[in-house]
């Protein structure tokens, strides 16, 4: 729901290119400092957690057109500079799929990586205050606050473009002229777009700018609160089967070591 799933000409050059410029570099100063960890450990991790991501965001929830993005999980198992990659390889897999342009590319990837690391650093900041033994809402608080914030970023973005044809967005049952909800199931439940060229295709095109805010907080609190289930469960349970994924921190050196990796061991 968060990021931006427009095509490509549609944001006007100075918005787009320094998103590019941007998030490559970030993506740069992440790579040399993820290149002081364990390779063995960072690179399967980091696989899996983007493969979930990308496809937890190509299924559609359809009667409020939002997808589960599964970016505040991703942020808390993988932490701040494989977010940055773990973004960036998810934003460029989506736009070869249809899921938004290549020239928001740079845009989306920022947005992802806000969403990942504010919603690490809010669970991390909210354990502290609740204790370990509340993980469930610990995650499910930082879910909701973290996907507010990034909606906001969204509609800052299309504010910026000046709404028009970047405020096209597929709205589900909700019509975005009266904010009313039709037959949520009328469309079906769920859409599985990521190998069908996307999301669901009816938009409402050529909305103002604060309809547009109007529609994706509408349909977004909506959204917030089922991803904040959802990973509120996943989190809990890593938490009793595997704690160290939560609390060593992927990039946390010298905790375990492969026999016979790089280190000699054997």
């Amino acid at each position: 729901m968060s990021h931006i799933h427009i095509p490509d000409g549609v944001l006007p050059i100075w918005l787009w290119l320094p998103g590019w410029i941007v998030a490559l570099a970030l993506v740069f100063i992440a790579g040399r400092y993820a290149e002081r960890a364990d390779v063995r450990r960072k690179v399967p991790l980091l696989a899996v957690v983007s493969a979930l991501m990308l496809v937890a965001m190509s299924s559609e929830i359809v009667p409020i057109a939002y997808h589960i993005n599964l970016t505040v999980v991703s942020g808390v198992l993988l932490g701040p500079a494989l977010s940055v990659i773990a973004a960036f390889i998810v934003q460029v897999v989506l736009a070869m799929l249809g899921h938004g342009g290549v020239t928001v590319l740079g845009l989306n990837t920022l947005v992802i990586t806000s969403e990942m690391i504010a919603g690490w650093a809010l669970f991390r900041l909210l354990v502290a205050v609740l204790g370990r033994s509340r993980v469930r809402w610990a995650t499910a608080i930082a879910t909701v606050l973290t996907l507010a914030m990034s909606t906001t970023l969204l509609v800052a973005i299309v504010a910026l473009a000046g709404g028009g044809a970047a405020a096209a967005r597929d709205t589900g049952a909700l019509n975005p002229a009266s904010l009313t909800f039709a037959n949520p199931f009328s469309s079906g439940v769920l859409h599985i777009g990521l190998f069908a060229g996307g999301e669901h295709t009816t938009q409402a095109a050529g909305l103002s700018v604060a309809r547009f805010a109007a529609v994706v907080y509408t349909l977004g609190s909506i959204g917030w609160v089922l991803e904040a289930a959802v990973s509120a469960w996943i989190l809990g349970y890593i938490a009793q089967v595997r704690p160290a994924l939560l609390w060593e921190g992927a990039l946390k050196e010298g905790a375990h070591h492969i026999i016979g990796d790089e280190t000699g061991q054997l």
